[in-house]
């Protein structure tokens, strides 16, 4: 691809130059010191757990607990149930 071709992409349709895994693949390619990588990875990471808890709050406030506004899709659970979907939840999050 020239560098024409490049700034007629529509960043609409074309997103994978702004996903995070493929800036760090870029970096590998193009023979980044290993610590800046790493360096990035770690950012990426961050990013992502950052995103993850803002998730799990609002997925407790809106689908378990119904607070504001249920979410649609909620389906309606037992206080056991509730508990053991957390349980599982908040297990595979924070491995």
């Amino acid at each position: 691809m020239n560098a024409r071709d490049k700034s007629q992409k529509d960043p609409q349709t074309d997103q994978s130059d702004r996903r995070p895994s493929s800036g760090i693949q870029q970096m590998i390619e193009g023979d980044r010191y290993c610590v800046d990588i790493l360096n990035q990875i770690s950012a990426v990471r961050s990013a992502l757990d950052a995103l993850g808890v803002e998730l799990l709050m609002s997925h407790v406030q809106t689908c378990v607990i119904g607070r504001h506004t249920q979410h649609p899709k909620a389906k309606p659970l037992k206080p056991a149930e509730i508990l053991e979907e957390l349980h599982h939840v908040l297990s595979r999050f924070l491995k």
